[in-house]
């Protein structure tokens, strides 16, 4: 009886599964392949973003041929997302040598410049000129930002100039193994105007077939958009063959330069590599020039003024004598003045004596009384010599 049971379990639990997933399968294998479950555009373009950064970027033209004036498109694919990339036409120049003479062959003033998409593509109109070089010419794609990369795809330019490109030196090949960089800082002086330098460093590998010793480089200076400047330095040692070396090369600027310069590294007639440099401004400079603008004018006032105090005529003379002649004045105490209300008869002054006439004599002595002796009701008695 334990045996049936488990037997008739067992069936029941099967034909309860048969009828769960027979239905499943059945509506499964009724889905048709163009009915399956979409993938969003983001999610094809995450998987696709890896698998083009994975290759070599790569450019393709729209004509290989086109003359002065017109225009050719240009495309991209495989590219980092979101790179600011320079597009140019470059003269003596080929895919498996690159821009011989680097961008001073290129039309540099018809280039045109083009950022990436996310899936690290683009799609621009490049319009067609005359590079200074003669062709066979090529479209030269770099980016401007970032890790270096670049690429080429061949061009021809109708009616340019066409002549054969110069020919590879036979033995050892130097090629730049790391990006290069920018040794050194700046110090005091420079802040006062005195010329920035750096040491510009990078690997280098031979990849020829001979070893190279004592190779000269060309390092450039460009300012901005301008064209570099370029010297010659020579570097003391030998790279055998498959063999790498450090290069390190003095790099200085004029006194007072300052803003963004690039620095370029060329051998063999080809730029092996390019470093910004962004130099500060010396405001120790136009600080002087403050305090010479301030200074300066305050000097010149200063000894115009001595001068015209000194050329000036003097009037210290009739101001010395006037404070003389006030002086002895200002020191001599004034008396009160007497009220005339309060005076006696004996403080009033005696009439002046003419010479002609006597006390005698006088005409008034007949209406006042004798003069010639005292009266006893007078108030004074006069004599010749006046009031007594």
């Amino acid at each position: 009886m334990r045996v049936l049971g488990g037997r008739i379990r067992t069936a029941a639990l099967g034909a309860v599964l048969a009828l769960v997933l027979v239905p499943a399968v059945t509506a499964a294998a009724a889905i048709p392949a163009s009915a399956a479950i979409p993938v969003s555009a983001g999610a094809q373009a995450s998987a696709a973003a890896p698998a083009s950064a994975a290759g070599r970027p790569s450019v393709t033209l729209s004509k290989s041929e086109a003359g002065t004036g017109g225009s050719v498109v240009v495309t991209g694919r495989g590219w980092r997302p979101g790179t600011l990339l320079m597009m140019l036409i470059c003269g003596q120049s080929v895919p498996s040598r690159g821009v011989i003479g680097g961008t001073n062959s290129c039309a540099n003033a018809d280039g045109r410049a083009v950022t990436t998409d996310e899936q690290g593509g683009f799609s621009k109109k490049l319009p067609v000129a005359e590079p200074p070089e003669p062709c066979p010419c090529v479209v030269h794609v770099a980016t401007v930002t970032g890790e270096k990369a670049e690429a080429d795809a061949i061009f021809m330019v109708a009616g340019h100039a066409v002549e054969p490109l110069p020919k590879e030196e036979g033995g050892g090949r130097i090629a730049v193994l790391t990006d290069t960089r920018l040794d050194g800082s700046s110090g005091l002086l420079t802040w006062f105007g005195s010329p920035p330098s750096r040491t510009l460093v990078l690997t280098v590998g031979n990849v020829g077939t001979a070893p190279v010793k004592d190779p000269v480089f060309q390092v450039g200076t460009a300012h901005g958009v301008f064209a570099p400047q370029w010297e010659e330095q020579q570097w003391r040692g030998t790279v055998a063959p498959g063999r790498k070396a450090q290069i390190r090369i003095p790099v200085e600027l004029s006194a007072g330069a300052h803003g963004d310069y690039t620095i370029s590294l060329k051998y063999g007639g080809k730029v092996l590599a390019e470093q910004p440099w962004g130099v500060g401004r010396p405001w120790g400079v136009t600080l002087f020039w403050i305090l010479l603008c301030v200074v300066v004018p305050a000097a010149v006032f200063r000894i115009g003024m001595a001068v015209v105090d000194r050329v000036r005529p003097r009037r210290s003379t009739g101001r010395a004598g006037r404070h003389r002649a006030l002086w002895p004045a200002a020191r001599t105490p004034r008396l009160p003045r007497a009220d005339p209300a309060s005076r006696t008869p004996a403080d009033a002054p005696a009439s002046p004596l003419l010479p002609w006439f006597t006390p005698d004599g006088d005409p008034g002595a007949g209406v006042h009384g004798r003069l010639s002796a005292p009266h006893e009701n007078g108030p004074t008695t006069q004599t010749r010599k006046g009031h007594t």
